[in-house]
């Protein structure tokens, strides 16, 4: 059953059969898919600090956005790079795809490290994000994980798969 339904996002409430044989009534969200884009320049990578609303706070990320309906994932990490940083990818080397938290969602979040970046003049976020742009030594992203300055767990993922 349907109990929320928004332009990106609905939620259900289902009855799942185990696979012990137990029935339980859960809540799903369904949130569509989304993309995340470690851009890469040398020795350097791109996050951004961005300000999130359900955690009160700056966060360290990687650029990342939602895929519009009738859009491949390729598309939306060359849009979203744009618009979040103001940079344009000349390559986008495919990282595989996540589930963020699967015990509540089924998202996927589908992963991009993007190389030959170049400025962009078609740059605008969404009017309801707060980004500043980082430039990172590659050499520094794995303190910054192991010491909570970044906490993402798309960012951290993404970091995974493009650098180790």
């Amino acid at each position: 059953m349907e109990i929320y339904r928004g332009k990106r996002l609905s939620i259900e409430k289902k009855v799942f059969t185990l696979p012990n044989g137990r029935t339980k009534e859960k809540i799903v969200v369904h949130p569509g898919g989304a993309v995340a884009i470690l851009p890469i320049a040398g020795d350097d990578c791109y996050l951004i600090r961005q300000y999130r609303f359900a955690v009160d706070d700056y966060i360290y990320e990687a650029p990342a956005g939602t895929i519009d309906e009738g859009e491949e994932p390729h598309e939306t990490a060359y849009r979203e790079l744009i618009e979040e940083t103001g940079m344009k990818g000349e390559t986008f080397v495919p990282k595989g795809w996540i589930y963020p938290s699967p015990g509540y969602t089924d998202e996927r979040i589908w992963l991009y490290r993007a190389e030959g970046l170049s400025p962009c003049s078609d740059y605008g976020m969404d009017d309801d994000e707060v980004i500043e742009v980082v430039r990172v030594p590659i050499a520094d992203v794995g303190s910054m994980i192991a010491d909570g300055r970044i906490v993402d767990a798309k960012t951290i993922c993404l970091i995974c798969r493009c650098l180790w």
